[in-house]
């Protein structure tokens, strides 16, 4: 009987993170399968390879399966911009549900036209909320002239900007530094990131704005998924589907959990009730409108249930 090819999996994130959980899940699904036998490496950070080189090694087919937000893959697939529009989700379950239809056939379209990656799946990666070392953030006032590190997407940049914030961009491997030193006063990341990344210990104010629910795009090389036979590429779904459906219920819990710990820390939360949420909204309404109007309407309809060309309500 012939042996399986190897079968590299990779991620960007520590031990503790739910992803790194999703994907281990993954790999031991696939042990003695037909598609390969797994390699997996949990951190590329861990080793010294930027999450960005980790990208670039799925896309050359270097390794087999990696995940990605999708911010860093949207300069070159303008459709994943539905996915980042601040303000636009208020219940992942109704999220991801679309994106088990219509929305993600339409995505999983988009980027096997415009890059060298096949979605195998969406991940959960959590509502973004903002945390800092400098003061409560209630309102865009309070966001005026503090620098934040967010990752590489030019729409969460515009956004973060329009609230007040100097955005600027690093790969994960820097994040913890750049909080540490003082080069970012302020940072947006899900809560369990908060932990995982013990960002807490700099930042003593978390406001829950959940400006952005992060999608994560579980990926293959486009060329390798074609190249499989029908059965190895149901095989390859079935554990793909398992391991989704556990991301994502540990995802939920671990936001739940993840508030309850950074409470217990002594951090001071600042909940939506707090805020000036329509204000916050209100800042970025241009920002989200135009991206809006760029997007084709049947996509921003399957996705966020709405008409592009209608103007977001702050």
């Amino acid at each position: 009987m012939k042996t399986p090819p190897p079968l590299h999996l990779a991620g960007y994130q520590g031990g503790t993170s739910i992803l790194t959980g999703a994907l281990t899940h993954l790999a031991r699904r696939l042990d003695d399968s037909s598609v390969g036998t797994p390699h997996l490496l949990t951190d590329v950070t861990a080793i010294g390879q930027s999450a960005a080189s980790l990208f670039d090694s799925v896309e050359r087919g270097e390794r087999q399966i990696g995940y990605m937000a999708s911010g860093y893959l949207s300069a070159r697939v303008p459709e994943l911009a539905v996915l980042d529009l601040p303000f636009s989700v208020q219940d992942r379950a109704t999220a991801l549900a679309a994106l088990d239809g219509h929305a993600g056939d339409l995505l999983r379209d988009a980027v096997a036209r415009q890059s060298g990656f096949h979605v195998l799946a969406f991940w959960d990666n959590g509502f973004r909320h903002i945390s800092n070392g400098v003061r409560p953030l209630r309102s865009p006032a309070d966001c005026r002239g503090l620098v934040i590190r967010t990752l590489d997407s030019e729409l969460y940049r515009q956004a973060l900007g329009a609230l007040g914030f100097q955005a600027m961009t690093t790969d994960v491997k820097e994040l913890v530094r750049v909080v540490q030193d003082g080069t970012v006063q302020a940072q947006e990341n899900p809560l369990t990131n908060l932990l995982a990344f013990d960002l807490w210990k700099h930042h003593p104010h978390v406001s829950m704005s959940a400006h952005f629910f992060g999608v994560l795009l579980l990926v293959c090389p486009r060329a390798w998924h074609e190249q499989l036979k029908p059965a190895q590429r149901a095989e390859l779904q079935a554990a793909v589907d398992e391991a989704t459906a556990l991301q994502r219920k540990s995802a939920a819990a671990q936001d739940d959990s993840a508030l309850k710990r950074l409470r217990a820390l002594g951090v001071q939360v600042i909940g939506p009730d707090a805020m000036d949420m329509p204000a916050l909204r209100a800042a970025t309404a241009a920002v989200r409108d135009t991206y809006l109007q760029r997007l084709p309407a049947d996509l921003v309809q399957a996705y966020l249930h709405t008409d592009a060309r209608e103007p977001a309500v702050p």
